[in-house]
Protein backbone atom coordinates (compact mmCIF):
# COMPACT_ATOMS: atom_id res chain seq x y z
CA UNK A 1 0.00 0.00 0.00
CA UNK A 2 1.31 3.67 -0.33
CA UNK A 3 2.38 6.27 1.96
CA UNK A 4 -0.64 7.54 2.78
CA UNK A 5 -2.26 4.33 4.01
CA UNK A 6 0.58 4.18 6.98
CA UNK A 7 -1.65 6.42 8.70
CA UNK A 8 -2.49 7.33 12.30
CA UNK A 9 -5.40 5.63 13.41
CA UNK A 10 -6.82 7.45 16.67
CA UNK A 11 -9.95 9.30 18.16
CA UNK A 12 -10.49 13.00 19.41
CA UNK A 13 -10.42 14.27 22.73
CA UNK A 14 -14.15 13.43 24.17
CA UNK A 15 -14.20 16.60 26.68
CA UNK A 16 -12.26 19.10 25.17
CA UNK A 17 -12.63 22.62 26.92
CA UNK A 18 -15.17 25.07 25.67
CA UNK A 19 -13.61 28.18 24.10
CA UNK A 20 -15.05 31.35 26.19
CA UNK A 21 -13.44 33.74 25.56
CA UNK A 22 -10.76 31.95 23.59
CA UNK A 23 -8.61 31.72 26.89
CA UNK A 24 -5.05 30.33 25.77
CA UNK A 25 -4.70 26.44 26.26
CA UNK A 26 -4.42 25.17 29.98
CA UNK A 27 -1.22 24.36 31.08
CA UNK A 28 -0.18 22.41 34.80
CA UNK A 29 1.57 22.37 37.01
CA UNK A 30 2.52 25.86 39.12
CA UNK A 31 2.79 29.16 37.84
CA UNK A 32 5.04 31.73 39.16
CA UNK A 33 3.57 34.46 40.21
CA UNK A 34 5.85 37.56 40.20
CA UNK A 35 5.85 40.35 42.69
CA UNK A 36 2.92 42.56 43.04
CA UNK A 37 3.85 45.81 41.43
CA UNK A 38 0.92 47.45 40.30
CA UNK A 39 -1.59 46.86 37.58
CA UNK A 40 -1.30 48.84 34.04
CA UNK A 41 -4.28 49.66 32.29
CA UNK A 42 -4.54 48.69 28.66
CA UNK A 43 -4.29 52.29 26.00
CA UNK A 44 -7.41 51.33 24.25
CA UNK A 45 -9.87 50.37 26.53
CA UNK A 46 -9.31 50.55 29.71
CA UNK A 47 -9.08 47.40 31.24
CA UNK A 48 -6.44 46.21 33.74
CA UNK A 49 -3.22 44.10 32.79
CA UNK A 50 -1.06 42.39 34.45
CA UNK A 51 2.46 40.06 32.76
CA UNK A 52 2.00 36.67 34.30
CA UNK A 53 5.33 33.80 33.79
CA UNK A 54 4.64 30.61 33.39
CA UNK A 55 7.61 28.07 33.27
CA UNK A 56 8.32 25.95 30.39
CA UNK A 57 7.81 22.56 32.47
CA UNK A 58 4.41 23.26 33.56
CA UNK A 59 3.45 23.62 29.80
CA UNK A 60 1.68 20.40 29.11
CA UNK A 61 3.36 18.31 26.21
CA UNK A 62 1.09 16.94 23.60
CA UNK A 63 2.02 14.95 20.57
CA UNK A 64 0.22 15.97 16.53
CA UNK A 65 -1.89 14.80 15.44
CA UNK A 66 -3.06 14.26 12.02
CA UNK A 67 -6.98 15.04 10.44
CA UNK A 68 -4.91 13.14 7.16
CA UNK A 69 -1.99 11.48 7.61
CA UNK A 70 0.84 13.70 7.41
CA UNK A 71 -0.91 16.84 5.57
CA UNK A 72 -3.83 18.16 7.52
CA UNK A 73 -3.03 18.81 11.12
CA UNK A 74 -5.88 18.15 13.27
CA UNK A 75 -6.59 21.44 15.54
CA UNK A 76 -4.86 23.67 13.13
CA UNK A 77 -5.58 26.08 10.40
CA UNK A 78 -4.99 24.65 6.59
CA UNK A 79 -4.77 26.46 3.50
CA UNK A 80 -5.41 25.05 0.03
CA UNK A 81 -4.62 27.59 -2.38
CA UNK A 82 -4.54 27.76 -6.27
CA UNK A 83 -5.86 29.19 -9.50
CA UNK A 84 -9.81 29.46 -10.32
CA UNK A 85 -11.50 26.51 -11.77
CA UNK A 86 -8.89 23.51 -10.85
CA UNK A 87 -10.78 22.17 -8.28
CA UNK A 88 -10.43 23.85 -4.72
CA UNK A 89 -14.01 22.85 -3.29
CA UNK A 90 -14.05 19.74 -5.18
CA UNK A 91 -10.75 18.79 -2.85
CA UNK A 92 -13.14 20.11 0.42
CA UNK A 93 -15.95 18.01 -1.08
CA UNK A 94 -13.70 14.73 -1.10
CA UNK A 95 -12.16 15.58 2.80
CA UNK A 96 -15.70 16.12 4.27
CA UNK A 97 -16.64 12.73 2.28
CA UNK A 98 -13.89 10.94 3.71
CA UNK A 99 -14.57 12.20 7.03
CA UNK A 100 -17.83 11.40 7.00
CA UNK A 101 -17.74 8.14 6.04
CA UNK A 102 -14.60 7.03 8.41
CA UNK A 103 -12.18 6.69 4.94
CA UNK A 104 -9.65 9.51 5.48
CA UNK A 105 -6.52 8.02 6.35
CA UNK A 106 -5.34 9.68 9.98
CA UNK A 107 -6.93 10.51 13.57
CA UNK A 108 -10.23 9.48 12.61
CA UNK A 109 -10.43 6.22 9.95
CA UNK A 110 -12.38 3.89 11.17
CA UNK A 111 -14.77 6.27 13.15
CA UNK A 112 -17.34 8.54 10.81
CA UNK A 113 -17.08 12.59 11.96
CA UNK A 114 -19.08 15.39 11.54
CA UNK A 115 -18.11 18.30 9.61
CA UNK A 116 -19.34 22.36 9.42
CA UNK A 117 -19.03 23.50 5.69
CA UNK A 118 -19.24 27.38 5.60
CA UNK A 119 -19.63 28.24 1.95
CA UNK A 120 -20.23 31.32 0.50
CA UNK A 121 -19.68 31.67 -3.09
CA UNK A 122 -21.92 28.92 -4.42
CA UNK A 123 -25.80 27.46 -4.13
CA UNK A 124 -26.34 24.50 -1.79
CA UNK A 125 -29.23 23.42 -3.91
CA UNK A 126 -27.80 23.30 -7.39
CA UNK A 127 -23.83 22.73 -6.30
CA UNK A 128 -22.88 22.20 -2.93
CA UNK A 129 -25.20 19.61 -2.17
CA UNK A 130 -24.72 18.03 -5.29
CA UNK A 131 -21.04 18.23 -5.21
CA UNK A 132 -21.39 16.49 -1.67
CA UNK A 133 -23.46 13.89 -2.98
CA UNK A 134 -21.09 12.77 -5.80
CA UNK A 135 -17.93 12.29 -3.36
CA UNK A 136 -19.62 9.98 -1.45
CA UNK A 137 -20.47 12.36 1.76
CA UNK A 138 -23.26 11.08 4.48
CA UNK A 139 -24.78 14.13 4.14
CA UNK A 140 -26.81 13.66 7.93
CA UNK A 141 -22.72 14.40 8.91
CA UNK A 142 -22.63 17.38 6.69
CA UNK A 143 -23.74 20.89 8.43
CA UNK A 144 -24.45 24.39 6.85
CA UNK A 145 -23.91 26.81 9.01
CA UNK A 146 -25.71 29.79 9.37
CA UNK A 147 -25.93 33.05 11.89
CA UNK A 148 -29.91 33.51 12.62
CA UNK A 149 -30.58 37.33 13.89
CA UNK A 150 -34.15 39.21 14.44
CA UNK A 151 -35.32 39.35 11.13
CA UNK A 152 -33.28 36.73 9.18
CA UNK A 153 -29.87 35.47 8.75
CA UNK A 154 -26.32 36.39 8.36
CA UNK A 155 -23.24 34.52 7.53
CA UNK A 156 -20.91 33.00 10.02
CA UNK A 157 -18.31 35.92 10.12
CA UNK A 158 -15.04 35.79 11.90
CA UNK A 159 -13.79 36.77 14.64
CA UNK A 160 -17.09 38.17 15.98
CA UNK A 161 -18.86 34.34 15.45
CA UNK A 162 -15.77 32.43 16.91
CA UNK A 163 -17.22 31.47 20.76
CA UNK A 164 -20.17 30.24 19.33
CA UNK A 165 -18.49 27.95 16.85
CA UNK A 166 -16.35 26.66 19.04
CA UNK A 167 -19.35 25.83 21.14
CA UNK A 168 -21.31 23.95 18.52
CA UNK A 169 -18.02 22.39 17.44
CA UNK A 170 -17.39 21.01 20.94
CA UNK A 171 -21.15 19.65 21.09
CA UNK A 172 -21.63 17.63 18.70
CA UNK A 173 -17.70 16.70 18.11
CA UNK A 174 -17.10 18.54 14.68
CA UNK A 175 -13.78 17.23 13.09
CA UNK A 176 -13.44 19.60 9.95
CA UNK A 177 -14.69 23.27 9.76
CA UNK A 178 -14.71 23.56 6.13
CA UNK A 179 -13.96 27.39 4.62
CA UNK A 180 -15.12 27.69 1.19
CA UNK A 181 -13.01 30.20 0.61
CA UNK A 182 -11.69 31.08 4.08
CA UNK A 183 -11.51 35.12 3.10
CA UNK A 184 -15.44 35.58 2.18
CA UNK A 185 -15.76 34.66 6.31
CA UNK A 186 -13.00 37.54 7.59
CA UNK A 187 -15.04 40.28 8.55
CA UNK A 188 -15.61 43.15 6.16
CA UNK A 189 -14.29 45.52 8.10
CA UNK A 190 -10.38 43.88 8.28
CA UNK A 191 -8.50 45.00 5.88
CA UNK A 192 -7.13 41.21 4.66
CA UNK A 193 -4.07 43.12 2.85
CA UNK A 194 -3.01 44.30 6.18
CA UNK A 195 -1.21 41.87 8.30
CA UNK A 196 -1.73 42.83 11.81
CA UNK A 197 -5.46 43.53 10.82
CA UNK A 198 -5.94 40.18 9.58
CA UNK A 199 -4.29 38.19 12.39
CA UNK A 200 -7.09 39.96 14.08
CA UNK A 201 -9.56 37.68 12.60
CA UNK A 202 -6.74 34.13 12.22
CA UNK A 203 -5.54 34.29 15.35
CA UNK A 204 -8.63 33.46 17.40
CA UNK A 205 -9.38 30.94 14.68
CA UNK A 206 -6.16 29.21 15.50
CA UNK A 207 -7.08 29.19 19.43
CA UNK A 208 -10.44 27.76 18.34
CA UNK A 209 -9.16 24.63 16.46
CA UNK A 210 -6.27 24.38 18.71
CA UNK A 211 -9.17 24.21 22.10
CA UNK A 212 -11.77 21.75 20.44
CA UNK A 213 -9.19 19.82 17.79
CA UNK A 214 -11.10 20.68 15.04
CA UNK A 215 -9.41 21.27 12.22
CA UNK A 216 -9.56 24.17 9.99
CA UNK A 217 -8.86 24.14 5.93
CA UNK A 218 -9.86 27.23 4.10
CA UNK A 219 -9.61 27.82 0.50
CA UNK A 220 -7.80 30.59 -1.25
CA UNK A 221 -6.88 32.13 -4.13
CA UNK A 222 -3.80 32.43 -6.27
CA UNK A 223 -3.02 36.34 -7.29
CA UNK A 224 -2.01 37.22 -10.63
CA UNK A 225 1.76 37.85 -9.66
CA UNK A 226 4.15 35.78 -11.68
CA UNK A 227 5.87 34.58 -8.67
CA UNK A 228 6.29 31.19 -8.56
CA UNK A 229 6.66 30.33 -4.23
CA UNK A 230 3.11 29.22 -4.17
CA UNK A 231 3.40 30.66 -0.52
CA UNK A 232 3.58 34.53 -1.99
CA UNK A 233 0.38 33.88 -4.27
CA UNK A 234 -1.99 33.52 -2.09
CA UNK A 235 -4.14 36.49 -2.66
CA UNK A 236 -4.24 38.92 0.90
CA UNK A 237 -2.05 39.48 3.47
CA UNK A 238 1.07 37.31 4.29
CA UNK A 239 -0.75 36.62 7.54
CA UNK A 240 -2.45 33.66 5.66
CA UNK A 241 0.49 31.94 4.88
CA UNK A 242 2.20 32.82 8.28
CA UNK A 243 -0.79 31.97 10.70
CA UNK A 244 -1.63 28.73 8.66
CA UNK A 245 0.64 25.25 10.54
CA UNK A 246 0.03 23.59 7.36
CA UNK A 247 -0.40 24.93 3.10
CA UNK A 248 -1.42 22.50 0.53
CA UNK A 249 -0.99 24.14 -3.18
CA UNK A 250 -2.62 22.76 -6.49
CA UNK A 251 -1.89 23.48 -9.99
CA UNK A 252 -3.01 22.04 -13.21
CA UNK A 253 -0.40 20.25 -14.88
CA UNK A 254 -0.23 21.25 -18.61
CA UNK A 255 2.06 18.91 -19.44
CA UNK A 256 -0.45 16.29 -18.67
CA UNK A 257 -2.30 14.18 -21.11
CA UNK A 258 -5.10 13.55 -18.94
CA UNK A 259 -5.77 17.35 -17.72
CA UNK A 260 -4.84 15.97 -14.57
CA UNK A 261 -3.85 18.44 -11.45
CA UNK A 262 -1.32 18.09 -8.47
CA UNK A 263 -1.28 18.64 -5.16
CA UNK A 264 2.08 19.48 -3.12
CA UNK A 265 2.69 20.16 0.52
CA UNK A 266 3.83 23.67 0.31
CA UNK A 267 4.23 24.18 3.95
CA UNK A 268 4.25 22.22 7.25
CA UNK A 269 5.13 23.64 9.97
CA UNK A 270 4.13 20.56 12.70
CA UNK A 271 5.75 17.74 10.39
CA UNK A 272 7.36 16.41 6.76
CA UNK A 273 7.38 18.70 3.95
CA UNK A 274 8.98 16.17 1.52
CA UNK A 275 5.78 14.54 0.97
CA UNK A 276 4.65 13.15 -2.60
CA UNK A 277 2.61 14.94 -4.54
CA UNK A 278 -0.31 14.08 -5.66
CA UNK A 279 -2.32 13.97 -9.15
CA UNK A 280 -5.76 13.75 -9.43
CA UNK A 281 -8.11 14.44 -12.08
CA UNK A 282 -11.72 16.12 -12.68
CA UNK A 283 -14.55 14.04 -14.07
CA UNK A 284 -18.62 15.02 -14.55
CA UNK A 285 -20.97 13.49 -12.21
CA UNK A 286 -24.52 13.16 -12.35
CA UNK A 287 -26.74 13.26 -9.54
CA UNK A 288 -30.66 12.69 -9.79
CA UNK A 289 -32.99 14.95 -8.08
CA UNK A 290 -36.75 15.39 -7.85
CA UNK A 291 -36.52 18.38 -10.41
CA UNK A 292 -34.00 15.84 -12.99
CA UNK A 293 -30.74 15.17 -13.19
CA UNK A 294 -27.89 17.55 -11.86
CA UNK A 295 -24.56 17.45 -13.24
CA UNK A 296 -21.33 18.60 -10.71
CA UNK A 297 -17.21 18.37 -11.10
CA UNK A 298 -16.00 15.23 -8.59
CA UNK A 299 -12.32 14.66 -8.19
CA UNK A 300 -10.35 11.08 -8.01
CA UNK A 301 -7.29 11.08 -6.83
CA UNK A 302 -5.01 8.87 -9.41
CA UNK A 303 -1.75 8.42 -7.75
CA UNK A 304 1.65 10.42 -6.47
CA UNK A 305 3.28 12.59 -8.84
CA UNK A 306 6.98 13.18 -9.49
CA UNK A 307 6.19 16.66 -10.74
CA UNK A 308 5.09 19.23 -7.90
CA UNK A 309 3.24 22.44 -8.10
CA UNK A 310 6.72 24.28 -7.37
CA UNK A 311 7.99 22.56 -10.74
CA UNK A 312 4.60 23.61 -12.66
CA UNK A 313 4.71 27.38 -10.95
CA UNK A 314 8.86 27.24 -11.99
CA UNK A 315 7.65 26.39 -15.41
CA UNK A 316 5.55 28.96 -15.51
CA UNK A 317 8.40 31.66 -15.00
CA UNK A 318 9.19 34.84 -17.34
CA UNK A 319 12.81 35.30 -15.57
CA UNK A 320 15.03 34.94 -18.93
CA UNK A 321 17.55 33.55 -16.89
CA UNK A 322 15.31 30.80 -15.76
CA UNK A 323 14.71 29.86 -19.01
CA UNK A 324 18.24 30.14 -20.16
CA UNK A 325 18.50 27.54 -17.37
CA UNK A 326 16.15 25.09 -18.69
CA UNK A 327 16.80 25.25 -22.25
CA UNK A 328 20.47 24.19 -21.36
CA UNK A 329 19.60 21.96 -18.93
CA UNK A 330 16.60 20.17 -21.41
CA UNK A 331 19.49 20.18 -24.00
CA UNK A 332 22.07 18.16 -21.99
CA UNK A 333 18.80 15.55 -20.99
CA UNK A 334 17.84 15.38 -24.47
CA UNK A 335 20.99 14.51 -25.28
CA UNK A 336 21.63 11.99 -22.18
CA UNK A 337 18.56 9.94 -22.95
CA UNK A 338 19.27 9.90 -26.47
CA UNK A 339 22.48 7.81 -25.60
CA UNK A 340 21.05 5.24 -23.13
CA UNK A 341 19.12 2.08 -23.82
CA UNK A 342 15.44 2.63 -24.78
CA UNK A 343 16.80 6.14 -24.67
CA UNK A 344 15.56 5.98 -20.94
CA UNK A 345 17.08 6.08 -17.70
CA UNK A 346 15.91 6.33 -14.24
CA UNK A 347 15.44 9.43 -12.31
CA UNK A 348 18.11 9.13 -9.73
CA UNK A 349 20.57 8.34 -12.69
CA UNK A 350 19.50 11.39 -14.66
CA UNK A 351 20.11 13.88 -11.29
CA UNK A 352 23.59 11.65 -10.55
CA UNK A 353 24.87 12.13 -14.18
CA UNK A 354 22.89 15.32 -14.50
CA UNK A 355 24.89 17.13 -11.31
CA UNK A 356 28.20 15.53 -12.59
CA UNK A 357 27.33 18.11 -15.69
CA UNK A 358 26.51 21.28 -13.47
CA UNK A 359 22.60 21.32 -13.24
CA UNK A 360 20.81 20.93 -10.06
CA UNK A 361 17.72 18.45 -9.31
CA UNK A 362 15.04 21.44 -9.89
CA UNK A 363 16.89 22.70 -13.17
CA UNK A 364 16.23 19.31 -14.24
CA UNK A 365 12.72 18.86 -13.18
CA UNK A 366 11.96 22.12 -14.92
CA UNK A 367 13.99 20.71 -18.01
CA UNK A 368 11.30 17.94 -18.42
CA UNK A 369 8.76 19.02 -20.36
CA UNK A 370 10.99 21.41 -22.91
CA UNK A 371 12.99 18.55 -23.48
CA UNK A 372 9.08 16.69 -24.09
CA UNK A 373 10.32 13.51 -21.36
CA UNK A 374 7.94 11.50 -20.17
CA UNK A 375 8.09 10.05 -16.05
CA UNK A 376 6.89 6.57 -14.75
CA UNK A 377 7.16 4.21 -11.99
CA UNK A 378 9.52 0.99 -12.60
CA UNK A 379 7.34 -2.07 -13.55
CA UNK A 380 9.50 -3.61 -10.83
CA UNK A 381 8.44 -1.33 -7.75
CA UNK A 382 11.42 0.64 -8.38
CA UNK A 383 11.98 4.47 -8.36
CA UNK A 384 10.75 6.86 -11.44
CA UNK A 385 11.55 5.99 -14.87
CA UNK A 386 12.08 9.42 -17.23
CA UNK A 387 11.95 8.31 -21.18
CA UNK A 388 12.34 10.41 -24.37
CA UNK A 389 9.05 8.56 -25.74
CA UNK A 390 5.72 8.78 -23.68
CA UNK A 391 5.24 4.91 -22.62
CA UNK A 392 2.54 3.43 -19.71
CA UNK A 393 0.76 5.59 -17.89
CA UNK A 394 0.02 9.62 -18.00
CA UNK A 395 3.17 11.65 -17.76
CA UNK A 396 4.06 11.86 -13.82
CA UNK A 397 1.23 9.45 -12.20
CA UNK A 398 1.81 6.12 -10.99
CA UNK A 399 -0.98 3.72 -13.20
CA UNK A 400 -2.78 2.28 -10.31
CA UNK A 401 -5.68 4.54 -9.75
CA UNK A 402 -5.80 5.60 -5.82
CA UNK A 403 -2.39 4.58 -4.70
CA UNK A 404 -1.30 7.44 -3.25
CA UNK A 405 -4.45 6.79 -0.62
Amino acid sequence: MSHLNGALNGHPPQDAPPLKNLTPPETTGATHQPPATGNTFDAFDGTPRRLKLTPASAVRLRPVRWLWADRIPAGALTLIPGREGIGKSLILAWLTARLTRGELPGLHQGTPRPVIYAATEDSWEHTIGPRLHAAGADLEKVFRVDVERPGGFDQLTLPRDCDELAEVITEIGVSLLAADPLLSLISSQIDSFKDQQLRTALEPLVRLADTTGCSVVGLAHFNKSANTDALNLITGSRAFSAVARAVLAIARDPQADDGSCVLSQAKNNLGRLDLPSLRYVVSTAEVATEEGPAYVGKLDFTGESDRSVDDILAEGSGDPSERAERDEAALWLTGYLTGQPNQEATALEVFQEGSAAGFSRDQLKRAKAKARVASRKSDFGGGWVWALHATGSAKGAKSAKGAAL
